[in-house]
């Protein structure tokens, strides 16, 4: 079966994904972007052509994936005939049927990661979500999935959805903490290379522990005393105070109701 593959879109996703599925032998030939830097980049790294002209997307591919800002699919897709090819979304929250306009052939390819242009990642390791309109498509998109992991899994939109809410909390939340907290740090003159021991043992324990069980801290038993200093020190700082206070509440009913 051939493989020839268009990315439509070339930010961290797309830049990650199609660099991965060359590498296993796929072969990406186009990459549209409407920045010229970002097309050309990945196009470099590739080997392969690029445009900023969505007429002039190739209409000859095998497959279509649109690695885009889910704003930017009912600007983009309607320009494009795939002529029924298969048309591949990448996104945690836009379901199957947003594609169904486009084509008769769709699917979705959910890699479960967080990804920056210049940070490695092993794919092997990153749970790959698969859903598609067919039993055809969905058994081809998986064959393509086992190429890049070893934790492929078929799950419907409404599932994925609540998992990359999951994953927001688990992963986009938290690291705006740790911007936070570098900024307090910072204010005091203090490194934020103090924290990274911390953060580790935190992420390690949850490999062992539940969550909830491995949750410490002033907000589980609801220190009054040490919430106050905390609350009053970051008087200079009233957003993070309000989302400190309300973090600590919530962290506190949450153990109440367990």
């Amino acid at each position: 079966m051939s493989h020839r593959f268009v990315f439509i879109g070339a930010g961290n996703l797309a830049t990650h994904l199609s660099v991965e599925f060359q590498e296993k032998g796929f072969s990406i030939e186009q990459v549209y972007s409407r920045s010229e830097k970002s097309a050309k980049s990945l196009a470099e790294k590739l080997q392969s052509k690029y445009t900023i002209a969505v007429q002039n997307i190739f209409t000859d591919a095998d497959i279509y994936f649109v690695a885009l800002k889910d704003s930017a699919f009912e600007e983009i897709l309607p320009q494009i005939n795939f002529e029924n090819k298969l048309l591949v979304h990448c996104s945690g929250s836009m379901t199957l049927s947003s594609l169904e306009k486009y084509s008769e052939n769709i699917g979705v390819f959910y890699p479960l990661q967080t990804f920056s242009k210049n940070r490695k990642v092993d794919f092997a390791e990153i749970p790959v979500f698969i859903e598609a309109n067919s039993l055809e498509n969905e058994k081809r998109l998986i064959q393509i999935a086992e190429k890049l992991s070893d934790q492929v899994t078929v799950l419907n939109s409404e599932k994925r959805l609540n998992l990359h809410i999951s994953a927001v909390f688990a992963c986009n939340f938290v690291n705006h903490f740790y911007a936070i907290a570098a900024e307090v740090l910072k204010s005091n003159e203090i490194p934020f290379e103090v924290l990274k021991p911390l953060i580790l043992e935190t992420a390690r324990k949850v490999q062992e522990l539940e969550p909830a069980l491995a949750q410490t801290g002033p907000a589980v038993r609801f220190d009054e005393n040490v919430i106050s200093k905390h609350l009053e020190a970051l008087l200079p700082f009233p957003e993070f105070q309000k989302l400190y206070e309300m973090v600590s509440e919530s962290i506190f009913k949450y153990h109440q109701n367990k």
